[in-house]
This record gives C-alpha cells, structure tokens and sequence, in this order.
C-alpha cells in the first residue's frame, strides 16, 4: 500500500487532444501536479512520451485506469469497449487479456493501483439518463419518474445476480495475476444504476474474490450522481466500505447529473466527506477536457487550502 497522499491528475483531461505523450504529461505538470492517473485514453503513440518523461524521473503515476493502453482497435477513449459481463465470449477474453496488459504497464511504471470498471446488466434497459432529463424537467418526484424508478429497481434486482456471477468468474484469473505482479485493483463505484457492481454487491464481490489485493475505489462525482436520483446515500455509501477503501477519483456535479466539473464547483460535500477517507489515500482529479486550465489551477489552490491533508 502507499504509505503517503498523493494528489494526483487524470490523462482523460487532456489525452484525446495530444500526440505526443511528453507534452501531455508536461501540460498537467504546468497545472501544478507532480503525480499522474494514465486514463482510458491512452493511445500506443502516446506511450514513448510517457515512457521519457518517466524515466527522467519528472512524475509519477498514481494508477492506470483500465485499459491502458487504449485498444488499437478502439479509436477513442472508451473504458466499457470490453466487458466483463458480456454476453459474447470473446469480448470477455478480450477484456481478460487488456486487463493483464494494463497490470503489466502499471507494474513497469511502478503504480500501485489500477481501477477497473466491471460492467453493466445488458439485458435491462437504460435508466440513469432518463431519470436524470426527468430531473432537470422537475419531474423526478412525478407519478411518471417515481414508476420509471420502481421499473428500474425491479429489474436491476431481477437481473443483477447473472451478470454478477458472469463477472467474477472473469476477473479471478486477473486478481491472480495483479498478485503475481504486487498491483492493488481498485473497483470503481458507478455512475450508473443499471452498471455493475451496485452499491449493495461490493461486499459480495469482496469475499467472492477473497484477495488484499480488491478494494473499492471510490468516485465522488459517480455517487453524488447516485444521490442526487435516490438511489444511494453518498455518505453511507462511502462510509460502509472505508475498511475496503483503495483511492478515489475527485470532480465534483453540478446537480443533477453534471459530473467532471472541478471540485467545489458542484453540489458535493466535501467536508463531510473528506474526513471519512485515510490519510494516505490517491486523490485522483478526474475532469471533462471541457474544464479550463485557469478554473483548474484555482480549484486546486482552494483545494490545497481547504484539505491540506490530502496533498
């Protein structure tokens, strides 16, 4: 484990508009940040860049973000190309073998964690978004999203368990072998109901699984998404799975479903929240490439201010 903080920046703000990966690493240096989060975005051509700047000792990395690198065959930045919880064999064998590439690449640059998404319940359909329009109209509470809400529920219920089950079986091999190579797997909190794992089945995956080496990584902006529909409360969420607790990515929603903005530009309490984590937790900034550098480098300087802990 990484016995001190670190705040680190996340490669998906700016990954999509370089070609060469020094200057991309350079630009997040320039915001003020010495440790980098490799995202989902990762091209090949990125990595010599990368691998430069690394060997000059001029950062360092936090954790990768599955998969990294991005897939040749994937032309943009897409964590969910491949999923554990596919219905199509080789889809799964697909994500298995991305999954050992990125373990290897996190070990080669000394990263202690990479954060994993698992997947989603195919066989129900969409229900975040539409809530999430229905919220913006004022119409969450209506009889049309509290029915839209309770469908949702029923299903996820009904058809969790399956995907559930088809997941673990994938990921015991990747667990193995992240051991093998001394790196922690972060599970990601979602932002979606309809994705997997829910807030309820972390603990079934944890003993399921049955390594030191699974922990939860918790996304700020994903939960305050949750909350803000009804379907967590972010605090507890976060609360129950602090003995579990790996990293977590920080950016901050504008209500109701406005993620990836700077912290303390949204509706997040932070103060009630920051307190709950360990002092040598990763702080990862994970924000949209919308974000500028001016409200990022101020964002920061509050940020410092306000939870000197975290740095």
């Amino acid at each position: 484990m990484v016995a001190r903080p670190m705040l680190s920046f996340s490669t998906c703000w700016n990954s999509g508009r370089h070609t060469d990966g020094a200057a991309m690493i350079e630009e997040i240096l320039a915001l003020g940040f010495a440790t980098v989060e490799l995202g989902h975005g990762i091209r090949v051509s990125l990595l010599a860049g990368i691998q430069r700047l690394f060997d000059e000792g001029r950062f360092r990395v936090s954790s990768l973000h599955n998969f990294c690198p991005l897939p040749l065959e994937i032309t943009g930045s897409n964590p969910d190309c491949y999923e554990f919880t596919s219905h199509r064999a080789n889809d799964r064998a697909r994500a298995l073998r991305l999954s050992r590439q990125t373990i290897d690449f996190a070990a080669k640059l000394r990263a202690p964690y990479v954060v994993f998404h698992l997947g989603r319940v195919h066989s129900m359909a969409p229900a975040t978004r539409p809530l999430i329009e229905l919220a913006r109209e004022g119409r969450l509470l209506s009889r049309e999203g509290v029915r839209a809400k309770i469908a949702a529920v029923g299903e996820r219920e009904k058809r969790g368990p399956l995907y559930v089950r088809r997941m673990l079986e994938e990921l015991k091999p990747i667990v193995a072998h992240a051991q093998e190579r001394g790196v922690f797997l972060g599970v990601e909190g979602r932002h979606s109901y309809e994705e997997v794992p829910s807030e309820r089945e972390f603990d079934e995956i944890f003993a399921a699984l049955d390594s030191p080496n699974v922990g939860y990584w918790h996304d700020f902006g994903h939960l305050q998404v949750k909350q803000n529909l009804g379907f967590a409360d972010h605090f507890e969420a976060l609360s129950s799975k602090r003995a579990r607790f790996f990293g977590a990515h920080l950016h901050d929603t504008i209500w109701p479903g406005g993620d990836h903005q700077v912290p303390g530009a949204g509706g997040i309490d932070y103060d009630r929240l920051i307190p709950l984590l360990p002092p040598n937790a990763p702080f990862v900034w994970e924000l949209s490439p919308r974000q500028t550098e001016e409200a990022i480098r101020a964002a920061l300087a509050r940020w410092k201010e306000r939870f000197p802990q975290t740095v």
